[in-house]
């Protein structure tokens, strides 16, 4: 009878019960009991952390060998090109064919990359355990059809669009700061790899964080939250360009890691809820290209930028764009109006009621 009393009075547009956090923890660790999600949360996480430690490696292998900024950055954006190359072909792809087949500082810069490698073959390895129901791919005319209709879909949505010139301006004036004139920093500044490893431990420590966090928290303004979790990158920035102590640089790095693991968790969620499958893959494959189509672009320019201005004035105005860039979005309407669509909300309604009955 309680649980029937809750369920109508939520029906009826009455106010909804709170829910502790440990129904939302408990909520948040259930989604672990299904074999092929499981397989695909460890494959990421191996992967992130090749990921995490392989930017290091990278970088001070470079200023090992005595290049400075410009050779670095000459090689970072080397890296960009072959995934820009790709990323359209890979957006057909993965509506063409299923996803589970789609999906496949203590020691040296070496062993960083290879560590890279190795969590990438792990993960390989783990996807290609994944077994998912077949999806019904309806008949295209081609590959160039393809694109053409996931360019339709993506420019149809403003609000796309705009959060992707937002992440145009962001994303390498971030990758500039944090993967280029970071290391630099750590080794002109905080003396070497090891204290720049522990800033970068700070920001994995943060995604960690923030991706816990995104699975417990269900927020509403979905595009303040974004806006807001993009906006702390420019933290980590703005305290290398005031010289603070390595303590306050791994806080604030720890709280862009948190910020961006949230915005993107919520992010992806609301992308998923609003693009239909079939065309999601080509739709995110724009995405994605109009993020990172001015990386490569952003490296280059980042070692005579700061050899001009100097490196704490380059990174202050990475910090000033960044901040700027997180803002102007929220004066258009729709953007600051992005939540969950209206069947999902109804659902978590539902299912907070249900967690609070059983309490």
């Amino acid at each position: 009878m309680r649980k029937a009393r809750l369920h109508d009075r939520s029906s009826a547009g009455g106010p909804i019960p709170r829910i502790g956090w440990a129904a939302r923890v408990r909520e948040a660790g259930a989604p672990l009991a299904i074999r092929p999600y499981r397989l695909h949360f460890t494959a990421r996480m191996l992967s992130w952390t090749g990921s995490a430690v392989a930017p290091i490696g990278l970088a001070f292998a470079v200023l090992h060998i005595g290049g400075g900024p410009g050779a670095l950055g000459a090689v970072l954006a080397a890296s960009v090109v072959p995934q820009i190359l790709l990323l359209l072909v890979g957006g057909v792809v993965a509506d063409r064919l299923p996803r589970d087949r789609v999906m496949v500082a203590v020691v040296g810069p070496g062993w960083a990359l290879g560590w890279d490698a190795l969590t990438f073959v792990a993960s390989a390895l783990l996807f290609s355990r994944i077994s998912l129901k077949p999806k019904t791919v309806k008949v295209r005319t081609g590959f160039t059809a393809d694109l053409r209709e996931g360019w339709d879909d993506f420019r149809s949505r403003r609000w796309l669009w705009v959060m992707v010139c937002q992440a145009a301006v962001i994303v390498p004036v971030w990758l500039v700061g944090y993967q280029l004139l970071g290391p630099v920093y750590g080794q002109r500044v905080l003396g070497g790899a090891a204290p720049w490893g522990v800033v970068v431990s700070g920001f994995t420590a943060g995604l960690v964080a923030g991706a816990a966090l995104a699975l417990m928290w269900k927020p509403c303004q979905v595009g303040l939250v974004v806006c807001a979790g993009t906006g702390s990158m420019a933290v980590p920035l703005a305290a290398m360009a005031a010289s603070v102590p390595l303590p306050v640089l791994v806080v604030a790095t720890a709280v862009a890691g948190t910020g961006l693991a949230v915005s993107m968790t919520v992010w992806s969620s609301l992308v998923q809820e609003r693009i239909p499958a079939d065309r999601l893959g080509r739709t995110l494959s724009y995405s994605t290209l109009g993020q990172i189509l001015p990386v490569p672009f952003g490296y280059l320019l980042a070692g005579p930028a700061s050899h001009l201005f100097g490196l704490r004035t380059t990174l202050a105005a990475g910090a000033l764009i960044i901040t700027t860039a997180a803002v102007v979005p929220l004066a258009i309407a729709q953007v600051r109006g992005l939540g969950l669509a209206p069947e999902t909300a109804k659902e978590a309604d539902g299912a907070v009621s249900m967690a609070r009955a059983e309490r």
